[in-house]
């Protein structure tokens, strides 16, 4: 692949710094690369390749000469200049929520609908979806592809990091003020997070879901290319520190068992199948973290569906189901279309 120049924008941030990661470790290549954040970060360094790269404020004119551009700053930053750096001639990949559901703008997970990205043509921009979506849909696409999936109900444990660097640094604090008999003050979520579980990422909206959760609806829908496909999730931020836990039920159109649905995953792109219950072998959060695949197990049969299938799968939410995902998205812009 040809280099280009590459940025980051929200380069200080735990995805953004995960970004700059996956570039240098899967020697994505980059010719310049340009890190941008807010003003007050501005001056930080970061090493890539060897070399150190300050970060820059970000600007109406930070992106003369870039050809690829990863948004990692927020739903308002992503409105405000990711227009502007599609219109300076980059292609945006954008890990908000800003653009997901625009019909016009594809929604891209590479194992499941990577001819989606040819469709960035239409404003310049490619939508990143959400990390619960994604580790999900990796899962589900295979088993859809041989028998339909009709419905899916789904729990999610979700890891702190998907609410960024303050929420990592507020659960440590906790447990270190609980250890230490200290009393503890929330101030990234509403409760006490350390020991605790919240039933609650986002906001609510009236119908009594989350945001969260509606995303998980919307999104499958619209990767998996399928409207006929009904989700229902209950989303939990969970005291783990990396890693994003699902229990997955689904029904399908016609009957699979769970040995065959074992063979179809074990074969199906970014999924490691980590299952013998014998052993007591199923993915685990501490285990996924810092790893690119989705891993599941505890595949069996649902008592609750006459052709259903349950399992558990695991991902790291800020690689796979983040900054990982938009360089594999950039890969393929880049090795197809630019």
């Amino acid at each position: 692949m040809k280099s280009v120049n590459v940025a980051v924008v929200g380069a200080t941030g735990a995805v953004g710094n995960e970004m700059r990661k996956t570039l240098e470790q899967r020697n994505f290549p980059v010719k310049n690369l340009r890190l941008l954040a807010s003003k007050r970060s501005v001056g930080k360094k970061f090493t890539f390749h060897g070399e150190e790269i300050p970060v820059e404020e970000l600007t109406e004119d930070s992106f003369q000469d870039i050809q690829i551009a990863l948004f990692s700053a927020g739903a308002s930053v992503s409105k405000q200049y990711a227009p502007l750096a599609a219109a300076a001639g980059a292609v945006v990949i954008d890990n908000s929520s800003a653009f997901r559901q625009e019909p016009d703008i594809p929604l891209v997970v590479p194992e499941v609908n990577p001819h989606a990205i040819a469709q960035y043509k239409n404003r310049g921009i490619i939508a990143n979806p959400n990390c619960s979506t994604i580790q999900m849909v990796v899962a589900l696409k295979p088993i859809h592809d041989v028998a339909r999936i009709k419905r899916v109900i789904v729990a999610t444990y979700q890891a702190v990091s998907g609410t960024g660097q303050k929420a990592i640094d507020e659960l440590e604090t906790q447990v270190r003020q609980l250890f230490n008999l200290k009393p503890v003050t929330p101030n990234v979520y509403p409760y006490q997070i350390a020991f605790n579980c919240l039933p609650h990422i986002d906001v609510f909206f009236e119908n009594g879901y989350t945001k969260e959760e509606m995303k998980m609806y919307y999104e499958t829908k619209k990767i998996m290319e399928d409207d006929s496909i009904t989700v229902s999730a209950t989303c939990v931020r969970v005291p783990v520190f990396y890693g994003h836990s699902e229990a997955v039920h689904m029904e399908l159109e016609k009957k699979l068992t769970a040995s065959e649905v074992r063979e179809i995953l074990s074969k199906a792109p970014g999924v490691i199948v980590v299952d013998d219950p014998s052993h007591n072998l199923y993915p685990l959060a501490i285990e996924a973290a810092g790893k690119d695949e989705v891993f599941v197990g505890r595949i069996r049969e649902d008592l609750a569906f006459e052709n259903g299938i349950a399992f558990w799968v695991v991902a790291d939410n800020i690689r796979k189901g983040a900054a990982l995902n938009a360089v594999q998205i950039a890969e393929i812009l880049l090795d197809k279309y630019l």
